[in-house]
């Protein structure tokens, strides 16, 4: 396939709002420099996700949203939209699905608005696609097909995975990384729902297995996961805890990425932090529940998924519907520490 650049020299992409989305949204922008290296391309998307989008080389400028989701915010759209209009865009790429995520685009009178059909989004959009779900299955071969002409769009393109950027960790910031120790990561939190979550003893027992063994252990998620971090440090052995880290609600984004880029290996649910752990190229478990690693998976070889194969899954749901939780609960911790093992090994052989 051949990126359509055509008069295109400057891109302003919507991005998604959520993080793991956004790092998959960086294959997009490979695929646009890959045939046109000298096109320029911005990204318009909510402020928290400006740290990632700083470690990625291909991306010019972020350009924050200055609307909250939920909100409409007809005149702030209008306003940011004559502000874009002097930038001189000569394609915009819409990946949000909704009508308000094509409006600005079209306020600021951008010649090309691409997207996939959405919510009534004729007009708005003049190089509207139509998605055929069963040949594009995955949401990043539904971001790079953007690129392309849309008599290419519904073939399931080639995608290179995210390849994102860290920084050397500022000891003064994060002074428990330590550089000469082996480091496990827990990742135990998913804004999505606590459905996504494994329980909190089971990683409680991952991370003490390592702890007997001499490894660091460090928990990284936001506030919203400090009570899930706060109950795995409850089943911490006394003797361990002067190993155990819970950095959860006490770091930026854009340091939990240099952090996560330290990892021997990292253990997450299906979340954001998961997806930047790919996108370093650290060794990682996956654990998916009631989400489908066939539409977000991590993108990276070196990552190793587990999923339980239960009757009622995956159901998509943010709370069990069953009210058991067996696509996680029963998802066993021996598995999860043989799959570390395993990768651990694999990955310092192959260095």
């Amino acid at each position: 396939m051949t990126v359509q650049t055509t008069a295109i020299h400057k891109i302003l992409v919507v991005g998604p709002s959520w993080v793991g989305d956004m790092v998959m949204a960086q294959s997009l922008f490979r695929a646009l420099k890959d045939d046109n290296p000298t096109a320029v391309i911005d990204v318009l998307a909510m402020d928290w996700t400006r740290p990632l989008l700083e470690r990625m080389p291909e991306v010019n400028k972020a350009i924050t949203m200055p609307i909250t989701h939920g909100t409409f915010g007809w005149k702030i759209r209008k306003q940011l939209a004559l502000e874009l209009a002097e930038q001189a865009y000569d394609q915009a790429i819409v990946l949000p699905n909704s009508w308000k995520s094509a409006l600005i685009p079209w306020f600021a009178g951008i010649p090309v608005r691409t997207g996939w059909r959405g919510e009534m989004r004729y007009g708005l959009l003049n190089d509207i696609r139509n998605l055929d779900k069963a040949a594009l299955p995955m949401m990043v071969q539904r971001f790079v097909s953007l690129a392309y002409p849309a008599s290419q769009s519904q073939a399931a393109p080639s995608y290179q995975a995210p390849l994102m950027q860290a920084e050397p960790i500022k000891a003064d910031v994060n002074p428990v990384i330590m550089p000469d120790q082996k480091r496990l990561i827990l990742c135990p939190g998913a804004e999505f729902g606590p459905a996504k979550q494994w329980p909190a003893e089971h990683y409680a027992a991952v991370a003490n297995h390592f702890l007997d063994d001499g490894w660091q252990i460090v928990v990284l998620g936001s506030k919203a996961d400090q009570t899930t971090a706060h109950e795995i440090a409850k089943h911490i052995a006394v003797s361990h805890l002067e190993q155990f880290y819970d950095l959860s609600g006490q770091t930026k984004l854009e340091d939990a990425i240099d952090i996560l880029d330290t990892a021997d290996c990292v253990v997450s649910n299906d979340s954001g932090l998961m997806h930047i752990a790919a996108a370093l190229q650290r060794p990682l478990v996956a654990l998916y529940g009631p989400t489908s690693p066939s539409f977000t998976p991590p993108l990276a070889n070196n990552a190793q998924l587990l999923q339980l194969d239960v009757d009622c899954g995956p159901c998509f749901q943010r709370t069990c519907p069953e009210g058991h939780h067996r696509c996680m609960q029963e998802l066993a911790v021996k598995r999860v520490t043989d799959l570390i093992r395993f990768i651990t090994d694999e990955h310092n052989q192959t260095r």
